[in-house]
């Protein structure tokens, strides 16, 4: 059976309409968000994995759909996106995101990104089964 993962980050289409998102991620847009989680599904499932998405808000829903989607799969994988993570307003938010998944995905791995386009690479290090990584911390 495939490893299934849930990515998770904001919809993209509220990426170019947020004064925090653009302040943190100045070279980012909404076209590059959807182009590199489309493009790191297929290699993931390339990999093997059963890969879902779960799009959020900036917080009015984002609570309700993420528990939604922890509580209609088992996952082996929870990627939490660097667009939550690294954005200061969103702290809450990310905070949120991995309570929940401590309460219901407790046997989950956790894994971050720092782009759209690294999410393959946060997976490969906490499932070394799919490409072992050098695990060693560099300068």
């Amino acid at each position: 059976m495939s490893p299934s993962m849930l990515t998770v980050g904001l919809d993209p289409a509220l990426v170019d309409d947020s004064a925090s998102s653009r302040a943190a991620f100045p070279e980012i847009d909404a076209e590059l968000v959807r182009a590199g989680v489309a493009a790191e599904r297929a290699r993931l499932e390339e990999l093997g994995f059963t890969v879902d998405v779960c799009l959020l808000d900036y917080g009015r829903t984002a609570e309700a759909v993420y528990r939604a989607a922890l509580s209609g799969k088992d996952y082996d994988i929870v990627v939490i996106g660097a667009g939550v993570r690294l954005d200061p307003v969103l702290t809450p938010l990310f905070e949120i995101l991995v309570d929940t998944t401590r309460e219901l995905a407790p046997g989950a791995k956790l894994c971050f990104n720092v782009s759209p386009s690294t999410t393959a690479e946060a997976v490969q290090r906490w499932w070394p089964e799919r490409k072992p990584l050098d695990r060693t911390i560099q300068p």
